[in-house]
């Protein structure tokens, strides 16, 4: 029997799981791929965005809803999940920024929280990964705690040398930065929104964009999931905390994301195998390999 591909995306917190790379892990999924999320921190400080679920009740309880909400999401995009056990920083705000509170995963020694991936590396034996870019795709502690934690991850899992009490070794072939909002994917979408004769969201957004990064000409990468995105959007609608179902991130009809940029798209970072650029799989370079063991 050939062996089954892996795939494991890193994710900071319960939701994000579900607004990147969402519909390419349940292409993944319904193509008979085995993918594991890895979620670092629990969500605990998160706030709630959606004005239907800030409640008194909610906010008691937001630790197991959290999880609850997760819960609901793997199932819909048929994943297996894992916690790594970090406690949220939080996002802080202000000017001067306050310091973020002590124990959270925003304030941990990389090499250190490095090492509850590794096992799960270990055990789940991705030939894939996903995490987030250096700056973490927007700077929140936890995204770049988890870029840093990833890549230790990536090259400490298939050392003999390192924590050998973790389990049998372990080398993913790839790493990717999952590509979050580029100027070149919102304009087509704003665009594409304007010639249907409605109304975009983000005209505001453009106007400002000269303030914000933008990685596009870092993508190698696309994967065609169009089909997927009421996949996606479903999982993100079960973070009910965190997503509020009449907001902005559903004013773009499915058929028109689809027919405009029907991809996700990520940078390839890391590679042990030979994979020429641009790709449109994830498995490129591994695929033929591994399937034919």
């Amino acid at each position: 029997m050939a062996e089954q591909l892996r795939l494991m995306a890193v994710h900071a917190h319960p939701d994000d799981e579900s607004s990147k790379g969402a519909a390419t892990m349940a292409r993944y999924v319904a193509e008979g791929v085995r993918v594991m999320v890895a979620t670092c921190t629990g969500g605990e400080r998160g706030s709630v965005l959606n004005p239907k679920m800030d409640r008194p009740d909610v906010l008691e309880n937001i630790t197991t809803i959290r999880r609850a909400e997760m819960d609901e999401a793997r199932a819909i995009l048929g994943v297996e999940q894992a916690w790594l056990g970090f406690i949220d920083s939080g996002l802080p705000e202000g000017d001067p920024l306050p310091p973020l509170p002590e124990g959270c995963f925003g304030l941990q020694d990389p090499e250190t929280a490095a090492i509850p991936l590794i096992k799960l590396i270990r055990e789940f034996r991705p030939h894939v990964m996903t995490t987030y870019d250096e700056n973490g795709g927007y700077p929140h502690p936890d995204h770049i705690m988890c870029h840093n934690v990833s890549v230790v991850a990536f090259d400490k899992a298939g050392d003999p040398e390192a924590y050998p009490e973790l389990g049998e070794p372990w080398q993913p072939m790839k790493l990717y930065y999952n590509s979050g909002w580029t100027r070149a994917r919102m304009l087509a979408l704003h665009e594409g929104m304007l010639a249907a004769g409605l109304e975009s969201p983000y005209g505001e957004w453009l106007e400002k964009w000269n303030d914000r990064e933008d990685r596009g000409d870092k993508i190698t990468t696309r994967v065609e999931c169009g089909e997927y995105f009421e996949v996606r959007d479903n999982a993100l609608r079960a973070h009910a905390t965190q997503v509020d179902p009449d907001g902005f991130w559903f004013k773009i009809p499915l058929e028109l994301q689809q027919k405009v940029w029907p991809t996700e798209d990520f940078e390839l970072a890391r590679s042990l195998v030979d994979s020429p650029v641009p790709e449109s799989d994830l498995f490129a370079g591994i695929r033929e390999s591994v399937e034919a063991r």
